[in-house]
């Protein structure tokens, strides 16, 4: 009996060990399932935030490059035709955001006149899926059409639906007024540049006329003095040698004085003078030549007496230039000269009754080298340009003002000290 109760102790004790065993080995199970389950949940949560993190630098990233390159992104629902603005960078405060969810139209009535119809039906085209992209440049004005503004914009399609059709368009606008400026400047200097080589062209056909034609007098007249017994006819070829020759000295003064001013080598001396005194001077060169031409040289009587501080070499040589051109395009009449005091500038003229200039040819391109109003007179048409080049190195500008068969002023305005 002993025996038998001693057994099934034994037996309950091995079903209770196994029992054990069986519950620590499920445990254990367990325990290796969760540890995988938190790996692997570990690894997806890992890589959800990595990308989080880097959609997050891409945006920062993509917003920074919006900044910089200041442009304005939008997209256009092509269901409803509607415009909304994502972000607007440029720099400009005084252009209105068009608010989200506008028309299209909306967009297109900012737009001057001549480029609304075109950009419409651009964007027309890109809903219709006739184009795949635009680019196009346009003007538009501010929202109080103060102001006028250049603008550049790209659209693509964004998304399609599963027939092809155009769903949702993304474009981006920037502004190019400084582009525009600078696309302007090149086509100035280029036009200048052009002139200036025609110009050039136009003087090297003319130069040589201008140097043979007193050659030619100077060497002909000088082998006729030698076989010309009367006196008055040697005085009269004297004469004619002597003009000629100052003719001839003039025109190479001319170009070395241009060469020099436009290398910059001259140098501006200011002294105190009498601009009386300068007057008189220039009547006194120019008196005899007025007198052979029947004209009267004079200072206008209300002249004011001023003292400027500038150079006077540069200023005598100005109004040199101007009187010689007054007395060569002046028959009859009278050559005047004077000077004033206007807005604290030294206003100097020359005011002639010759046959004048026509008004739309009194501008800075007759100022300009090479450039002669009437191509039948003599001379090189450098004396202007250098007026100009030497009233530039006094700080100062020079003009004209003329009427056909009326005369014609021609001034200086330097700085008064």
């Amino acid at each position: 009996m002993i025996g038998i109760l001693l057994l099934i102790s034994l037996g309950g004790i091995m079903r209770l060990d196994m029992l054990l065993w069986v519950a620590g080995g499920l445990l254990l199970l367990l325990l290796v399932v969760s540890v995988f389950i938190q790996q692997r949940n570990y690894k997806r949560l890992s890589a959800e935030y990595a990308v989080l993190n880097k959609v997050k630098h891409r945006t920062i990233e993509y917003d920074l490059v919006l900044k910089a390159m200041r442009l304005t992104v939008w997209h256009v629902d092509v269901q409803t035709r509607t415009i909304t603005y994502d972000c607007d960078y440029r720099d400009t405060i005084d252009i209105a955001t068009i608010a989200p969810g506008s028309d299209v139209e909306t967009f297109c009535n900012t737009l001057l006149p001549e480029y609304k119809e075109r950009i419409s039906q651009c964007i027309i085209e890109l809903i219709e899926g006739r184009t795949d992209h635009v680019r196009e440049q346009y003007k538009f004005h501010t929202e109080h059409a103060d102001r006028i503004y250049w603008g550049e914009m790209f659209a693509i399609v964004d998304k399609r639906d599963a027939s092809g059709k155009a769903v949702s368009i993304v474009g981006t606008s920037m502004l190019i007024d400084k582009q525009k400026e600078i696309e302007q400047a090149l086509i100035e200097a280029r036009n200048q540049a052009e002139e200036s080589d025609r110009l050039k062209t136009a003087f090297l056909a003319n130069i040589s006329h201008e140097v043979r034609t007193p050659l030619n007098a100077i060497v002909g007249f000088s082998e006729v003095l030698s076989d010309t017994v009367d006196e008055r006819e040697r005085t009269q070829l004297a004469l004619l040698i002597k003009q000629n020759n100052a003719r001839l000295l003039r025109l190479f003064d001319d170009l070395v004085n241009l060469s020099r001013l436009e290398a910059g080598s001259s140098r501006v001396h200011k002294t105190r003078f009498s601009m009386d005194d300068l007057l008189k001077d220039l009547e006194q060169k120019y008196s005899m030549l007025a007198e052979e031409k029947g004209l009267a040289l004079k200072i206008d009587s209300h002249s004011e007496v001023l003292e400027p501080e500038t150079d006077r070499d540069y200023l005598f040589q100005i109004m040199s230039h101007y009187v010689e051109n007054a007395l060569k395009f002046t028959t009859k009449g009278e050559v005047t000269m004077g000077c004033s005091l206007q807005l604290g500038a030294l206003h100097a003229w020359v005011h002639d009754t010759g046959k004048g200039i026509e008004p739309e040819a009194c501008s800075e391109k007759l100022f300009e080298r090479f450039v002669k109003i009437d191509e039948f007179e003599q001379g090189a048409g450098l004396g202007l340009s250098i007026c100009r080049n030497l009233a530039q190195s006094l700080g100062g500008k020079v003009g004209v003002e003329s009427e056909l068969g009326k005369g014609s002023l021609f001034w200086v305005e330097v700085p008064y000290e």
